[in-house]
């Protein structure tokens, strides 16, 4: 069995404890505006045009998204690593894209990742079948979960999609007793005005539970931005700017009055 994987991170530090190896797997359900992974989004391999410059000449550069992978090509690669990844007590990460999208494929990874010893990490938007996350409990160890927006019009409107899905498999996932941090964006403009911000404080109070081992801020940046020129999407954040460091630290603080823990970044 195979899987389309459009990027392998080594020494990966963001994805999850410890460093880690993280393969980003192709094809989501959502087109959040704030994508820094466009390349993601198909489910199909793709091709893109790299332009190079060397001196006054270019050269255009074909550049792949997409190979596919055996579940014995990603355990090559994490064996590699396995110094670091051991010494660090890191382990494995499954990101995307959406990873359930390839859910048999996913399974039969994380079940030989475990059976090496390897901790497992799934990065995931939430938008997948419940049935397609009972399979994989046994052997995730923590769930990264992300957290866009709980009004579902703004969420439909800036994902493509509802959250009613994506907040039921948090709560199934929670109930499994596994561990999970929530990943939440900040984007200045879309999800940061207050109204939402006590919305959120609300519903992780809500959730709170020994089990939800952290909240991961996430500040909207415009690292991929060149990727949507290169991959042929529009480019919907023009005009939106990075939040702040000190806006960052002032959310930080806000999100901690839950007594859960919080981080900025990954």
């Amino acid at each position: 069995m195979k899987g389309l994987i459009f990027s392998v991170k080594r020494y990966s530090i963001h994805d999850g404890p410890g460093i880690r190896v993280t393969f980003f797997m192709k094809g989501c359900p959502l087109s959040c505006w704030w994508c820094h992974n466009p390349e993601g989004i198909s489910p199909e391999p793709e091709t893109a045009e790299q332009i190079q410059k060397v001196g006054e000449k270019e050269f255009r550069v074909p550049e792949q998204a997409g190979r596919y992978y055996s579940t014995d090509d990603l355990l090559e690669i994490l064996e590699k690593e396995k110094i670091f990844i051991s010494e660090s007590n890191g382990g494995v990460t499954f990101s995307g894209g959406e990873p359930l999208l390839q859910p048999e494929f996913l399974l039969e990874a994380l079940k030989k990742c475990k059976r090496e010893g390897y901790h497992t990490a799934v990065d995931t938007s939430g938008y997948a079948k419940p049935e397609q996350y009972l399979p994989i409990l046994k052997y995730t160890d923590l769930f990264l979960f992300d957290v866009k927006h709980l009004d579902d019009v703004k969420h439909f409107q800036y994902t493509g999609v509802s959250n009613d899905l994506i907040l039921n498999n948090l709560e199934l996932i929670l109930d499994s007793g596994k561990d999970v941090w929530i990943r939440v964006p900040v984007v200045p403009g879309i999800n940061d005005d207050s109204s939402h911000l006590e919305m959120l404080r609300s519903f992780f109070l809500k959730i709170k539970c020994k089990n939800l081992k952290k909240i991961n801020l996430l500040p909207y940046h415009k690292i991929g931005s060149s990727k949507y020129k290169k991959f042929r999407i529009p480019y919907r954040m023009n005009g939106i700017e990075q939040p702040s460091a000190s806006r960052m630290k002032e959310l930080k603080h806000y999100f901690e009055e839950t007594g859960i823990k919080v981080k900025i970044g990954g």
